[in-house]
């Protein structure tokens, strides 16, 4: 794992001081093909990526990418369930989710799972904390707790923060052949299964840490389902298209350095935070 950058910006004034705080890391998360290959790039792992890292600095846009995924030795006919991080399973996708975001801290989040036939980017707008999942394939079937969320009723939807329409747009203007829209109306929501508790456990996490005086702010998190018949190389410039796209939004959202000096002001920088 690379060195995980915090930079804290403090800000005094006649009328008090603000304390913004984030790291520069950004959480993306896979299961099965071609989520898992799409994001490889961005993974730390020798194992899994053996070509390298390539998410430090990313494009010299400021954030680390790290990705996380399971693998599935044999094909996911016969090991549906995948083996690593992130297994299609309710206890290890939950045990992995808050030992990752622990060490990562992300200051945004992009959760992608595998969608519906077709070359599609389906931005979800909601999650629900249900009490009732689809059965997995491992013993025990349900999520323990279900709902996972006690902080909230059985059935509360949260939404996404990021900036899904213009992800739509970037996706389609890029002539990948792949049909980007904002799932707003489903009556199923985010399908019920894993994608849509992984989904759900990225903005569960993002509420946490919404506030920009959190040590550990987080700006966005939401998920995206990938078409099943989507071309491996469409994909990954799709992910990409859509980091970048992050990035500009959690840019709007975060103070840059040396944008605010006036001397009624006093800046503050530790650690690492690079901006383009």
């Amino acid at each position: 794992m690379q060195k995980i950058g915090l930079c804290w910006l403090v800000i005094a004034g006649c009328a008090g001081s603000v304390v913004a705080a984030h790291t520069n890391n950004i959480l993306i998360t896979g299961y099965w093909p071609p989520t898992n290959e799409m994001i490889r790039q961005f993974s730390t792992s020798p194992t899994q990526n053996p070509g390298g890292w390539r998410g430090g600095n990313w494009e010299g846009r400021g954030y680390d990418i790290y990705s996380y995924f399971p693998e599935f030795p044999g094909g996911t006919g016969v090991n549906p369930q995948g083996n690593g991080d992130f297994e299609v399973d309710y206890q290890d996708t939950s045990s992995d989710w808050w030992r990752i975001t622990d060490i990562v801290k992300p200051v945004a989040i992009i959760t992608f799972s595998r969608g519906a036939n077709g070359s599609n980017w389906e931005v979800e707008y909601r999650t629900k904390n249900r009490a009732v999942w689809v059965n997995d394939y491992t013993a025990p079937f349900q999520p323990t707790p279900s709902p996972p969320d006690s902080s909230v009723p059985a059935e509360t939807i949260r939404y996404s923060t990021l900036p899904m329409q213009t992800i739509v747009n970037s996706v389609n203007s890029a002539n990948l052949g792949i049909s980007a829209f904002i799932d707003s109306n489903s009556s199923t929501l985010a399908g019920g299964f894993l994608s849509e508790f992984i989904g759900y456990h990225g903005m569960w996490y993002q509420s946490l840490h919404s506030s920009s005086s959190d040590p550990y702010w987080t700006v966005a998190a939401g998920h995206i389902h990938v078409g099943i018949n989507t071309p491996l190389a469409a994909a990954t410039t799709a992910a990409e298209i859509s980091l970048r796209d992050l990035i500009s939004y959690v840019d709007t959202q975060v103070p840059a350095p040396g944008t605010l000096m006036p001397a009624t002001f006093g800046l503050v920088w530790l650690g690492r935070r690079r901006r383009s």
